[in-house]
């Protein structure tokens, strides 16, 4: 696989990608395979709110005794969301088979899916993400074996057509979930109130979900390996799983799997080669950094910071080429950074946010891998940035940070910006209590980025509000029957997308997962 990719690396990559990679091969792993089955059947309709809700649910004993003729289906709840391969056992009732079976398999993440109709859909990524297999099967009795990963819980069988003489009938479903870690390696946090237990059980569960043969950023959509997400889930998996091992192969990966021009991707494919994706984020680069500075502090591997420093400290070099006085160019890309899928967010202050956090931990990285000329440029640069921050984007009037142009006001500006320690901790800890008692309007739209206000919150001291946040937004997620936690999700319009429709959404989502991370961290 290694050499598939090599031929198409220019030659003065090839040595550091041939290192990179084949370290990050050798530390692949086998996954933990775990056999379940369906517990009930279920039927779900629509509740008040327009949602998928379980309306009815029967034993799962009763499912060999269906008989589905056209338009007949069962609906199979798994008890938990999982990933994995799926077998059923189908055989005939009534007449012989006179004709193929035609049937339509859907998978959910949650009630709502089981719903929706795919012919309807008309979002901007590829409806190829949506869960649904069409079956034709011309001898009954039979083995189904899928050939797809499938990430759900609940599975619908649709019989589109038999004949007027046989009908079909679901013997039984095997699911053979996979994941790199097993939920009965983690303790869980003592003297939790109940909600908070929900909200760490479906965060673990989110985690284990995405920790494959790398940390995916969702199973269901993307499968890859992202580096935004990564390092979150990294810092959930020092917490819980330890699993060093899947952390170290990825930064190998991105380490090896660069640009042409040394720019870290913003994410990787793994099959059928390793390869970096064609999609660049200017933070997400910066991110390295982060990841590997996360990685000694929990370790203290100071060999592999000496061996991936060059990489991450090329990022830090690299990003000064979208900047212009002093901040990022977002003029010139709107979408140069990340930070959010909010609607109109501008991106600019919380990047400069974003620039000053790398540039912290680059310094501190420097001096561990002993390269002091870094080490003295990255403090320059920190310096410059620290009032570059204040000079263009403080507005005391306002007594928060603005952001481009218009002078925007947003939650992740302020988090960002408190995450930096622009200011010391007392007058921070004032924004950020000015913050929820202003709400500007721009507020945020995924677990993402909604972290970062909350995590802000905590540097600066404020459990009580941190704590009441997370209620109010994973615990709104849990209120609505999430097993796993969502890509995106707001409050006010659970249907909600960034992709112009729930259908292609994720509902266990990497980012979505540090609810495990911020109750062991700090409470």
């Amino acid at each position: 696989m290694a050499e598939a990719l090599i031929s198409v690396i220019p030659e003065m990559k090839r040595k550091t990608v041939e290192a990179f990679v084949q370290k990050a091969v050798e530390l692949d792993h086998d996954l933990i395979e775990k056999k379940t089955a369906p517990v009930s059947l279920v039927t779900i309709g629509r509740a008040e709110n327009g949602s998928g809700v379980v309306t009815a649910k029967e034993s799962i004993e009763e499912m060999p005794k269906k008989r589905l003729a056209k338009g007949d289906s069962i609906c199979m709840d798994f008890g938990d969301h999982h990933v994995g391969y799926v077998t059923l056992k189908l055989h005939s009732a009534g007449s012989p088979q006179d004709a193929p079976a035609f049937l339509r398999l859907k998978f959910a993440e949650i009630p709502n899916e089981i719903l929706d109709d795919s012919s309807t859909y008309e979002g901007w990524i590829s409806k190829g993400w949506i869960q649904e297999e069409f079956v034709h099967i011309d001898v009954l009795p039979c083995e189904l074996k899928l050939p797809r990963r499938y990430a759900f819980r609940y599975l619908e069988v649709l019989a589109l057509d038999t004949s007027q003489k046989f009908q079909v009938v679901v013997e039984g479903v095997e699911l053979t979930a996979v994941s790199a870690v097993s939920m009965d390696a983690v303790k869980p946090v003592e003297g939790l109130p109940e909600d908070l237990q929900k909200i760490d059980r479906a965060s673990l569960k989110t985690l284990q979900d995405c920790m494959q043969h790398v940390f995916e950023d969702g199973p269901k959509r993307d499968r890859r390996l992202w580096i935004g997400d990564l390092r979150l889930q990294a810092k959930a998996n020092y917490a819980t799983f330890g699993n060093y091992d899947l952390v170290k192969r990825c930064m190998y990966l991105f380490a090896g799997l660069t640009r042409d021009d040394g720019k870290i991707g913003a994410c990787l494919f793994t099959e059928p080669v390793m390869q970096v994706d064609d999609t660049f984020l200017w933070d997400y680069s910066l991110f390295f950094v982060s990841i590997l500075y996360d990685y000694y502090q929990e370790t203290k591997d100071l060999d592999l910071v000496k061996e991936l420093w060059p990489a991450a400290c090329r990022q830090i070099e690299l990003a000064l080429e979208d900047m212009k006085d002093g901040v990022p160019d977002t003029e010139k890309n709107p979408m140069l950074a990340f930070i959010d899928w909010k609607d109109g967010i501008d991106r600019q202050a919380p990047a400069q946010g974003v620039w000053i956090y790398c540039l912290r931990q680059g310094k501190v990285l420097a001096g561990l891998a002993e390269d002091t000329k870094a080490e003295a440029r990255i403090g320059k640069l920190l310096e410059e940035a620290l009032e570059n921050a204040v000079k263009h984007f403080w507005d005391e009037g306002q007594g928060f940070f603005v952001s481009g142009p218009a002078r925007q006001v947003s939650w992740s500006t302020q988090a960002w910006m408190v995450l930096a320690d622009v200011f010391e901790k007392e007058k921070s800890r004032e924004l950020m209590l000015h913050l929820l008692e202003e709400n500007p309007e721009m507020g945020v739209a995924t677990p993402y980025a909604y972290h970062h206000v909350i995590e802000a919150l905590l540097h600066v001291g404020e459990k009580e509000k941190a704590l009441e946040l997370m209620r109010t937004y994973w615990g709104g997620m849990i209120e609505l029957g999430a097993d796993t936690f969502w890509e995106a999700f707001d409050p006010k319009d659970p249907n909600a997308s960034p992709y112009g429709n729930t259908q292609v959404n994720s509902f266990c989502h990497a980012w979505s997962c540090t609810p495990a991370w911020l109750l062991r961290e700090y409470f």
